[in-house]
């Protein structure tokens, strides 16, 4: 495929895009992104409290099912990363089974849910790295050292996605180890210092289980997982994309799926009906078990860190996805050129990154909590990821039959996957939530409105980008990286 044409007026000659790098991302860190998008230890925190509310002894099976529905997502995935490799992620796929539009309101979806999810998890970096100063003697209270924190975190986060993609995902990896082992041990030493009374049988008989919380409790686990397949994104700069992008998709979602099977148990073998009233289930288990009082410093770190991660993994999304769009002309042409040394769509991420540091500062001077801003921000993100995801599964059905491949489980996955994701929308819109969460799904309305208002304009000017829509994938792509 050949580069967008020129406009009307635009110079012949357009200076030679530096391209991404190529080949350079290895299987540990292609899996790092994977991992730090969904911030495993942030959801560990809080999410095992919040479903076991509803589903009592039933929020591991809330987990598993979470589990084999991200799964399914995953395989309708893989199908395209197995075949196509592409810096564009479920835009790029999406338009192998529903053609142009259908792949540019998948990509803005997913944009939108990476942006979201940069933004909300860069206000609870701010929460844990403001705890996790204090617990260390700085008088860190107040408001100015919460802008000031979301300064820096956020700057730090676009920093590292725009000096190239191996610091980003080593950043990521390092911090969801350093978080990931440090829970890890916690839960671990919970269950030697309960001794016989780990062993909680009443949550394998489901005793006292109530089917419908377990549903609620599979939503929040599926909101868990969201930006599990961010790995899509690099089929430029990993090595062996057809390979290695399949089997961090997949194994980041059962990795991270066992690991909040394990986090879910254990809460509720050591803390029991404690958990339900416990407003940092970690916190409390630490205090229960004796652990020293310096471990509470680094549990609080290690949360921070997470949250950090999430903010930095999916900027890197946002940014690759956004980049193919300006190579095809979907937006303006700039967006689809890198940098000339750090070879990162670095135009992309000097809005993207910045706009999410602004709205955490505008939401905090008007004294709103840096958790409630993930709570808010997040949500809004997810309606994204879930439109994105249950458009890639009707693609992958719809792309398997146009080319002759077995789709008999592709079938079965996309009708989960579909099934999955509209009840996902619809326990988040019904019964009605309070204020202001009651008016997210419109504004993420409003959004896509937008956007599609805007590929109009931008195809009326220029109707010859459509036949570029979803075709930019890694063999075709220009440049010196």
């Amino acid at each position: 495929m050949s580069a967008p044409p020129t406009p009307t007026g635009a110079p012949t000659h357009a200076p030679t895009d530096a391209g991404l790098r190529r080949g350079v991302m290895s299987a540990p860190e292609v899996s790092a992104q994977a991992i730090a998008n969904i911030a495993p230890s942030a959801v560990i925190a809080f999410t095992a409290a919040a479903i076991y509310l509803g589903a009592g002894n039933g929020t591991v099976l809330s987990f598993v099912l979470a589990t084999l529905v991200i799964l399914a997502v995953g395989y309708c995935v893989v199908v395209f990363a197995r075949r196509h490799a592409s810096a564009g992620s479920l835009y790029t796929y999406v338009a192998k089974g529903l053609g142009p539009t259908g792949a540019y309101l998948a990509g803005v979806a997913l944009v939108v849910g990476c942006w979201g999810i940069t933004a909300g998890s860069l206000g609870g970096a701010v929460s844990y790295m403001n705890q996790f100063l204090v617990l260390l003697g700085v008088p860190a209270d107040g408001l100015g050292w919460q802008l000031g924190l979301a300064v820096v975190l956020g700057g730090l986060a676009t920093l590292f996605t725009i000096r190239g993609i191996r610091l980003s995902a080593r950043v990521s990896l390092v911090l969801e180890l350093v978080s990931v082992t440090i829970i890890v041990i916690l839960l671990v030493l919970a269950l030697v210092w309960a001794g016989p009374d780990a062993w909680d049988p009443s949550q394998f008989s489901l005793d006292g289980a109530p089917p419908q919380g377990v549903a609620v409790g599979m939503v929040l686990g599926i909101l868990g997982f969201v930006g599990f397949s961010s790995a899509d994104a690099l089929g430029r700069e990993a090595k062996n994309p057809y390979t290695t992008i399949p089997r961090a998709i997949m194994w980041s979602a059962v990795t991270v799926g066992v690991l909040y099977v394990f986090a879910a148990y254990t809460q509720i073998a050591v803390l029991g009906e404690g958990l339900a009233t416990s407003a940092s289930p970690l916190e409390d288990i630490a205090t229960l078990i004796g652990m020293p009082s310096w471990f509470a410093p680094i549990l609080v770190f290690g949360v921070g860190a997470s949250f950090f991660a999430v903010v930095v993994a999916p900027l890197n999304v946002v940014g690759r996805i956004v980049y193919v769009m300006g190579k095809e002309g979907v937006v303006a042409d700039h967006f689809g050129r890198t940098h000339d040394r750090h070879l990162t769509p670095h135009r992309v991420l000097l809005i993207a990154g910045p706009t999410a540091i602004a709205l955490n500062l505008i939401l905090l001077a008007a004294g709103v909590d840096p958790m409630q801003i993930v709570v808010w921000v997040d949500t809004y993100g997810t309606y994204g990821y879930m439109v994105a995801y249950a458009m890639v599964a009707i693609a992958c059905v719809v792309y398997t039959r146009r080319e002759g491949v077995p789709n008999r489980l592709v079938w079965t996955c996309a009708t989960v996957v579909v099934l999955a994701m509209a009840y996902v929308f619809f326990a988040n819109v019904w019964p009605v939530p309070a204020w202001p969460l009651n008016v997210i799904p419109y504004l993420f309305l409003v959004t896509m409105l937008a956007a599609v208002a805007w590929y109009r304009y931008r195809v009326a000017r220029r109707p010859e980008i459509v036949a570029n829509i979803g075709n930019t994938e890694t063999d075709v792509l220009e440049g010196v990286g």
